[in-house]
């Protein structure tokens, strides 16, 4: 297993003051509430959109966030690449709404995925009120379909670890135990079944999480526009608000992976509501594009070893954004700058920054950006990624899936044609609709039954070391 002892962030983070740190994501959590409010999908956005920030620093180093200031730092001010992207001291918390972005293509029902081997896109998905749990809160657990869920736990010996706040400063004793938990958060600990960086030198694996949202089709067109693929991360409660993008995101080429229902830290949650929040995104996603993604990633990166338990145990292999050998954050910081946190042109140094320590890694890379908001968007089409396709040495952008080798059909269920990506050991088979029939089971010969009849689907492993250490990993740290 791998254990990333990173001091200096550890103690920077404890010494913060935990009010300040919720004040600061009180500003995103509210900019959050006005993105649901606004909504033009197909779900009626009617619970509080609170999206977890308030309670959790944990992620992306908003403790040390500086004061906003105008150009601090820059010795000249860079221009957009994009007509449709404001200049970059323009870009601020609270200024003037631009274009919001609906598909622009329609798929019918039985078009052929963009996967081979995954099956046929399913009915067009239609929102029903008392069929999914009320947006941006946690899933109650006592559901028909949560049960359904805690029965893919069986077999894995999920570690009894309390329940922290997601934050350093409010969980002292969580903090003091951090390494023997694999505590991300608070020291960056992470294990050998987690994904944390691309295999080659200089390869970035691009992702954006929280979407899909209003400004997601933006992301998409500098996308296609640059050939470039990216793993959208997506929150179960803005999938059935925004079908239509989600289905824009897989035909064109790009991972979707699970970022849990209403975004909360995960560590701060009971075992039952983790696979709540992990199972209706789940379901979501496979009802809309009717494949079920087998990679996670925690919001704010709050995960421990009961939460890697839990999403392995249920399929998902966990990704993490990079942090160099001296615990630097390969986090651009964008969710910043929609917060009020720190200025636009701040924000580009701190990626500079990023773009400099990536000369010093001996692998490539993983990237923290968002297309929830139009600030962070604007700084990833407008300048970010333009200043990553226009760096010297030359860097390689790329989905995850792509710079860490697993072919796209490994990262969904229904698809997937390896017997170790992700690991599985379940007795009773994968529901991901909770309704009480198995979708996906595992034969005695260790094959996936991809059409959940029994029968071994045809196998073919591939030797990444990714997917020769997640048995041994769980092995070696006590799951099974």
């Amino acid at each position: 297993m791998k254990l990333q002892a990173l001091a200096a962030l550890l103690s920077l983070l404890a010494v913060t003051n935990a009010t300040n740190i919720n004040n600061r994501h009180a500003n995103i959590a509210h900019k959050r509430q006005e993105a649901s409010a606004t909504a033009s999908g197909s779900a009626s956005a009617s619970a509080a959109a609170s999206s977890g920030a308030a309670t959790s620093a944990a992620a992306s180093g908003a403790a040390s966030a500086p004061a906003a200031t105008s150009d601090v730092g820059l010795t000249s001010t860079p221009s957009p690449t994009a007509t449709d992207v404001p200049a970059l001291v323009s870009i601020s918390s609270g200024m003037s709404s631009g274009t919001t972005w609906a598909p622009t293509t329609t798929y019918s029902p039985g078009a052929t995925a963009p996967v081979s081997g995954a099956p046929a896109l399913p009915s067009a998905f239609v929102f029903q009120q008392g069929e999914w749990p009320a947006q941006d809160v946690v899933p109650p657990t006592d559901t028909d379909e949560v049960k359904q869920w805690l029965k893919e736990l069986d077999g894995f010996t999920i570690p009894d670890i309390s329940t922290t706040d997601g934050t350093c400063a409010g969980s002292p004793d969580a903090v003091a135990d951090a390494e023997a938990r694999g505590w991300w958060t608070c020291g960056g600990y992470t294990r050998a079944t987690d994904i944390t960086a691309c295999d080659e030198k200089m390869h970035w694996g691009v992702s954006f999480d929280d979407g899909p949202a209003m400004y997601t089709g933006q992301v998409l067109k500098y996308l296609d526009e640059n050939s470039l693929q990216a793993t959208f991360f997506v929150v179960g409660s803005r999938v059935i608000e925004r079908p239509g993008i989600l289905l824009e995101e897989y035909m064109g080429g790009h991972d979707i992976s699970v970022h849990t229902w209403s975004h909360r830290p995960l560590t701060s949650l009971t075992t039952e509501q983790v696979v709540a929040e992990l199972g209706w995104t789940r379901k979501a996603i496979q009802a809309v594009l009717g494949v079920t993604p087998t990679t996670m990633r925690p919001p704010y990166g709050d995960m421990d070893d009961r939460v890697r338990a839990i999403a392995l145990a249920m399929g998902m292999v966990p990704i993490i954004w990079s942090r160099g050998s001296n615990g630097e954050s390969f986090d651009t910081n964008d969710w910043k700058v929609a917060g009020g946190v720190v200025s636009a042109p701040e924000s580009y140094m701190a990626f500079q920054n990023i773009l400099g320590n990536a000369t010093e890694l001996d692998t490539g890379f993983i990237v923290l950006s968002h297309d929830l908001y139009e600030e962070s968007v604007d700084m990833n089409v407008g300048y970010y990624l333009p200043a990553a396709l226009n760096y010297d040495p030359p860097m390689t952008l790329e989905s995850i899936s792509q710079c860490v080798g697993i072919p796209a059909t490994n990262m969904y269920l229904e698809s997937n044609q390896n017997t170790s990506f992700p690991y599985t050991n379940h007795t009773t088979g994968t529901d991901v609709n909770g309704d009480g029939s198995v979708d996906n089971s595992t034969t005695a010969a260790g094959q996936s039954d991809t059409a959940g009849n029994g029968a071994s689907a045809s196998m073919s492993v591939v030797g990444l070391a990714h997917y020769s250490v997640v048995a041994a990993g769980l092995a070696v740290l006590g799951f099974l």
